[in-house]
């Protein structure tokens, strides 16, 4: 409360991958729970939280100029606190307070839950609170969240990394894999769909190693089958998996499972075969198309995406041709292309060959043409095809200028629609389900400018109408104790 008794307001600023998304649910879910509320629109917060990246190189520069222009904010509003956490809280730590010491608290990634009490301590002791643990002592999911979305929900099955990649701080950040308990993962997805939720994406830094902290090599596919079995549970995403870990029965299980989304995100980051074992990636190009001919041979409809690294130290025009080839090869739907960035405390950091600018500017724009011709060729041949969509909310910049909506196809595609013609039933909502048939496709969307074919309203698209966002009790049955956890049930989708 403020001193006038009204509850205090807050505000978080996320930046960077889904996991942060998520845990910006959860600190949110943790500061209602704590009594605050979240601030409107134009007005300014009691307090403003900073969930943090540090994978790009512009991430400290973001955070420190947005710290800096907030300090006059906070110099008029003198009860006003900030907190900064994620992984670049966890890896300045007590600097944040050097260079910002108008910032009341600093939190890391493995101990989201301790916010509330950090800002009273601070608020109390008149001095900042600055706490990071060493590793994860309670698995965050353990915490309430208050859900961004009413129709899409995001399930963490586990965090951590065990891998080694040269060019990647997370480890060193996000600590070594640990897996959440099946029975753990399932209820929370029971959880989120007795909410009204149709569609919910597993996440884990390398989401299908999942099972190796309990020693079953096949756990990840099993949990699709598993996810097929929740009722009401319309459509099951998962990101990111890592190659080398990709399995066949993974990809039987997708093909398999009704509600699994025809959808793949497989990181490629180089295709040179030297540069990959520079980045210690651990498959070479050979293999990872193999694993694309395999998704398309079960599921020639899945659309598949990447994500690929330019100017890696050392990274020859040879090199950069090779990955261009794999590309050619692979015909991916989009692709998040990055520019090398230099992160202190990796490797690659401390490489010989770092690349100059100019030349790795090239490249990328290189690259950047050559995926966005294929996308469009690709997006191309599904004119004509219907697709059902879930209507999302935003997701078109230009929507209400050519009165559009946007929505997901199945397989993950954007498609920008008219919510017209004789199926709609009053209204279309962000969170029904629709059909429609596409009419143009451009490299990044595709645009269906017919009459709908069907109109589905749904209690998530109530929930949006009625500006209710779900949230969901921490679920937790524990870390994994040692041995096996218990068996994930036999089943083979909805149709078991």
């Amino acid at each position: 409360m403020t001193s006038s008794g009204v509850r205090k307001t807050f505000q978080i600023r996320t930046f960077g991958c889904q996991m942060n998304v998520h845990d910006s649910e959860r600190l949110a879910g943790q500061l209602e729970e704590a009594g605050y509320l979240p601030a409107g629109e134009g007005s300014t917060p009691d307090v403003v939280v900073f969930n943090t990246c540090a994978v790009r190189e512009n991430a400290d520069n973001k955070l420190y100029g947005t710290l800096g222009h907030l300090r006059p904010v906070k110099e008029a509003n003198p009860g006003m606190q900030i907190a900064v956490g994620g992984c670049l809280a966890q890896k300045d730590r007590g600097d944040i307070v050097k260079r910002a010491p108008w910032v009341d608290v600093v939190f890391g990634t493995h101990n989201l839950g301790a916010l509330p009490v950090l800002l009273e301590r601070a608020r109390h002791n008149a001095e900042a609170e600055v706490e990071i643990l060493e590793s994860l002592e309670t698995f965050p999911s353990t915490l309430p969240a208050r859900r961004d979305s009413a129709y899409s929900g995001w399930v963490s099955i586990s965090v951590g990394c065990n891998n080694t990649c040269t060019f990647c701080i997370v480890p060193s950040l996000r600590g070594k894999e640990r897996d959440r308990r099946p029975g753990e993962i399932l209820a929370e997805v029971e959880a989120l769909v007795a909410e009204g939720v149709l569609e919910v994406t597993l996440l884990g830094q390398n989401v299908n190693s999942y099972g190796v902290e309990f020693g079953d090599r096949l756990a990840f596919g099993k949990l699709l089958r598993a996810c097929g079995s929740v009722d009401g549970l319309e459509r099951v995403r998962f990101t990111s998996p890592h190659p080398a870990a990709f399995t066949d029965d993974v990809i039987e299980a997708m093909a398999e499972t009704p509600n699994v989304c025809p959808q793949l995100h497989m990181p490629l980051q180089s295709g040179s075969d030297r540069v990959l074992r520079e980045m210690r990636r651990s498959y070479r190009s050979a293999r990872f198309l193999s694993i694309l001919d395999k998704v398309r041979a079960a599921m020639p409809e899945a659309a598949i995406t990447t994500d690929i690294i330019v100017g890696f130290p050392g990274e020859t025009e040879e090199d950069f041709e090779a990955t261009l080839d794999v590309v050619r090869q692979a015909r991916f739907s989009s692709a998040f292309t990055f520019q090398y960035s230099k992160r202190p405390g990796t490797p690659a950091a401390e490489m010989d060959g770092q690349v100059p600018k100019q030349v790795v500017q090239e490249r990328y724009d290189r690259l950047v043409d050559l995926q966005n011709d294929i996308a469009w060729q690709e997006n191309s041949k599904l004119v004509g095809r219907k697709v059902e969509l879930l209507v999302a909310t935003g997701e078109g910049r230009k929507d209400a200028e050519t009165h559009r909506m946007s929505g997901r196809a199945r397989d993950g595609r954007l498609v920008h629609f008219t919510p017209t013609g004789s199926a709609v039933r009053t209204s279309v909502r962000p969170g029904d389900v629709v059909e429609a048939v596409i009419t143009y496709g451009a490299p990044h969307h595709l645009v269906a400018d017919g009459d709908l074919v069907s109109h589905r309203r749904t209690g998530a698209g109530d929930n949006v109408e009625a500006g209710r966002r779900p949230k969901t009790d921490g679920v937790s049955l524990g870390l994994p104790a040692f041995g096996a956890p218990p068996a994930l049930p036999a089943t083979h989708g909805c149709d078991a």
